[in-house]
């Protein structure tokens, strides 16, 4: 039953990518024509970040496709690392993106070109619309998946940016200071970047193996030290396969005793990680007085 449950929920997620795929490369089409008819740089980066979004849907519907898989021989834990191999893609691109279009922008403001502000703010309304749909579609699943995060992320800048667009359009309308197109691409360029460095530094966190940034190894051996029958941890080593997939292996060192009293005490420990950490998957190394470094963390 929990099997369907979750298949159910892989299928609704999917199809939520596709719809907001397809939105995604509508839109980067009517701004990409919208932007060369009007002269609006500030557009065709709109449309440039809705591209980067179609990608991003894409390598999420992969990455989930991948994540999915079971385990084995040749990837025994299996394929997890998929979805934060995506979101840092996507970061990464929208960087590349932004940086690309700073430089664009610059040339812009030393020389300015006439822009068809109606026909920009037409097309920039449109893409507002989607976007606001594809960040409705995407809205749930952000909160439980980094991967899901970056492609809404994605679309949320988007809207941001496009709402932007139209006020600019406006100006340039009403004001002709056509020095605003420039200005606003580089104001959205440094919001994308901003947002997109957040969720590379986490998905390189992961992709390093670094402790999650909730978990203190300190904590852990004083909690398990306080444990009757353990004298100490030690070797400690905690990272994170995927996202809420967190592992820990350890060395323990207990009192003398007979193998099948010391399964209490690996329950204990296994239960007391989970309550207090969310650590799901623990190995530890049962001993007794045998390691001659006894340091918290191994330097192998």
């Amino acid at each position: 039953m929990s099997h369907d449950h979750k298949h159910n929920h892989i299928t609704s997620t999917t199809g939520r990518l596709f719809l907001t795929m397809v939105l995604n490369f509508t839109i980067t089409a009517a701004e990409i024509i919208g932007g060369i008819l009007s002269g609006s740089l500030s557009l065709i980066s709109d449309a440039l970040h809705n591209f980067s979004d179609g990608i991003s849907v894409i390598l999420s519907y992969i990455a989930i496709k991948l994540k999915s898989r079971k385990n084995s021989y040749n990837h025994t834990f299996g394929l997890k690392r998929a979805e934060i191999l995506a979101a840092a893609l996507n970061s990464s691109t929208l960087i590349v993106i932004s940086i690309y279009l700073f430089y664009e922008a610059v040339q812009r403001f030393f020389n300015p070109q006439i822009i068809e502000a109606q026909l920009m703010i037409i097309v920039a309304s449109i893409g507002l619309a989607a976007n606001i749909a594809g960040t409705l579609l995407l809205h749930r699943d952000s909160k439980n998946s980094i991967n899901i995060k970056a492609s809404y992320l994605h679309l949320l800048s988007d809207a941001v940016s496009s709402v932007a667009v139209i006020l600019g359009g406006l100006a340039i309308y009403l004001l002709n200071v056509y020095w605003i197109d420039p200005l606003l691409t580089i104001l959205i360029g440094i919001y994308i970047v901003w947002e997109s460095f957040k969720i590379l530094s986490d998905a390189t966190h992961i992709l390093m193996e670094g402790t999650p940034e909730n978990i203190s190894v300190k904590e852990i051996k004083k909690l398990v030290s306080e444990i009757r029958g353990v004298v100490d941890i030690h070797h400690i080593h905690v990272w994170s396969v995927g996202e809420n997939d967190i592992h820990l292996e350890a060395h323990v060192n207990i009192n003398d005793m007979m193998i099948s009293e010391s399964v209490d005490i690996r329950l204990l420990i296994e239960n007391t990680l989970n309550e207090k950490f969310g650590i799901n998957h623990v190995t530890l190394q049962l001993e007794c007085n045998n390691c001659k470094d006894t340091s918290l963390i191994h330097q192998h």
